[in-house]
């Protein structure tokens, strides 16, 4: 057995629809499968959005209605066919004033309680789920739809239920045990024992990661072989790709990497879904739906590779960080102020991120989102009242506008010399680093920089510790005159030559002349650098060329002016 998950962008379209068909009749090929999905891309935004506006007493959650409704007919005529469209369609539509109903009545009251909430956005699942079901069924499959909340049992925390495994464990054994059709399950969902509609997935991860979650539940129950985890990349990648283009999928990880590396940004995979999996050794496979033919990332306990020595598995990071400090004398051989630190935090139910601490015990630095910064200091500095009166603790400092990077690597802690690397790395390219903390594990070096720098650190250290045999020059060249075009004439002759011979890349970024400038991050061309620029409409200026330098902040910058004016 194995389950497979598909996310909303791998459902996006009645076409993507269909090519996961494709997926599933290969997959089942191999043995017994079952399926989650999360709802059709954008619709848990859409559901969101709706709640937000009826408990608001804003009547125009009737058009995101209406327009949810819409989107699921275009699902239904896309993907079956005629004669099959109208029970298909009546249901939907059954269920869609279910919705309205429970929406109308947070409109009339003006509120939209957790449990309500709930229960609204839980629509997307059991939408897309019925009607993948039934293109499944129209597709010779033997397929039923399935429900999660019958079989995954919950505690009553709604906006973030709590699991209880052993219920649920048997109820799905019970529910297969059952059965031999292929089972289309909804993501994300859950119920408590009173039947009331919970869900999984937290904050930013929204049902795309619950659904992770319940993939890794079912896998867990059933001791399924592996557990497939289907979406729009190559697999979990070295780096952000959105932010390092030169990120390249992982052929494997241990769970505790993979772990790591999602605590700190990593997207792919939903930190909750690795538990289950660990706890009953499952390995986790990343696939991309687009590119089917390619394996992927896969998680798992005893790697494949123990001569791999690589320094590090991946970079990850978080965007938008506050750093706080607590610092003072009155702190120093004082046993008890870590412990009044994290309860007045845990109180709040603020999230730390980072830790660090002088060995003075003079300071302790932590991370948390910015949006809980102003909470955290209150409820330290009320904490530590007295201390403060007495001036034996100083106020808490706030530093905003921060992010954080953490390089991951289950070998770092053989190889030394793994944290002078990235020092010295952000170091030669201008990084400051406010704090760093590492594990005793050894597992993960963690830094935190001002947020205008971490696309430069991320490109730095991906560059420093994955493509230690190329060395990328960015370049900025102002002038095209004599000098300027043979010195471009000269790149284009020799940059394929420097790149195979000693591993430099040279890249332009920006040309200008007396008339105009350009710019691209990916590079301009050496061979028709002219067509780019006269293909331009930003007039030149050079104060403004050499902001726009700085305003990109590019590592390995190199300025070439070519002017008569230098």
């Amino acid at each position: 057995m194995r389950i497979l998950k598909f996310g909303g962008a791998s459902i996006g379209t009645p076409e993507r629809v269909k090519a996961v068909r494709k997926i599933l009749q290969s997959a089942s090929c191999k043995g017994r499968i079952a399926v989650v999905f999360s709802a059709f891309e954008g619709v848990t935004d859409d559901l969101i959005r709706a709640g937000e506006r009826a408990g608001a007493g804003d009547k125009s959650y009737l058009g995101i209605l209406k327009a949810i409704e819409q989107h699921h007919c275009r699902f239904i005529e896309g993907l079956l066919d005629k004669k099959r469209q109208t029970p298909v369609l009546a249901h939907t539509k059954r269920v869609l004033n279910e919705l309205e109903e429970v929406l109308n009545g947070a409109y009339l009251v003006k509120e939209l309680s957790a449990k309500t909430h709930d229960f609204v956005v839980s629509f997307g699942e059991r939408l897309s789920c019925y009607i993948i079901s039934q293109k499944l069924k129209q597709s010779r499959f033997k397929a039923d739809f399935l429900d999660a909340r019958e079989v995954v049992k919950t505690d009553a925390n709604f906006g973030g239920a709590s699991v209880d495994f052993i219920k649920t464990g048997r109820l799905i054994r019970s529910h297969f045990k059952g059965t031999q059709n292929l089972q289309v399950i909804t993501g994300f969902i859950g119920s408590t024992d009173k039947g009331e509609t919970t869900t999984l997935g937290r904050g930013t991860w929204s049902s795309r990661g619950g659904s992770d979650y319940t993939a890794a539940i079912v896998a867990a129950a059933l001791r399924a072989k592996e557990v497939e985890i289907w979406t729009h990349v190559d697999g979990i990648l070295t780096a952000d790709p959105d932010k390092v283009k030169k990120a390249f999928p992982i052929g494997e990880l241990s769970y505790e990497e993979a772990m790591e590396l999602s605590h700190f940004g990593a997207k792919v995979i939903y930190p909750p879904t690795i538990q289950p999996a660990l706890d009953q050794k499952i390995p986790i496979r990343v696939r991309n739906a687009l590119n089917p033919d390619f394996e992927g990332t896969v998680i798992k306990e005893n790697l494949d590779s123990p001569s791999d020595r690589s320094m590090i598995r991946g970079i990850s990071s978080i965007g938008d960080i506050a750093l706080l400090r607590l610092s003072g004398s009155g702190m120093v051989g004082i046993r008890g102020v870590s412990m009044r630190l994290f309860r007045a935090l845990a109180n709040h139910e603020i999230n730390v991120i980072l830790i660090t601490q002088a060995s003075s015990e003079h300071s302790i630095s932590f991370a948390v989102s910015p949006k809980e910064a102003a909470t955290a200091k209150q409820a330290i500095e009320e904490e530590f009242e007295m201390e403060m009166k007495s001036n034996l603790i100083d106020p808490v400092l706030i530093e905003r506008n921060l992010s954080v990077m953490a390089v991951v690597g289950r070998n770092m802690r053989h190889i030394p010399g793994v944290s002078g690397r990235l020092l010295h790395t952000l170091g030669v390219n201008g990084v400051n680093v406010l704090a760093i903390a590492q594990g005793s594990s050894e597992l993960n070096i963690s830094v935190v920089l001002p947020m205008k720098d971490l696309n430069k650190a991320l490109n730095a250290v991906h560059e420093s510790f994955f493509l230690s045999d190329t060395k990328t020059l960015n370049l900025f060249i102002a002038g095209t005159g004599l000098v300027g075009k043979t010195l471009l004439a000269q790149i284009d002759e020799q940059a394929q030559s420097l790149l195979e011979n000693s591993g430099l890349e040279l890249r332009i970024v920006g040309i200008t002349n007396s008339r105009k400038m350009v710019f691209d991050e990916e590079g301009i061309p050496a061979e028709n650098w002219n067509s780019f620029l006269e293909r331009s409409t930003t007039k030149a200026d050079i104060d403004k060329f050499t902001d726009r330098i700085a305003e990109l902040n590019l590592r390995n910058s190199i300025f070439a002016d070519n002017t008569a004016h230098a």
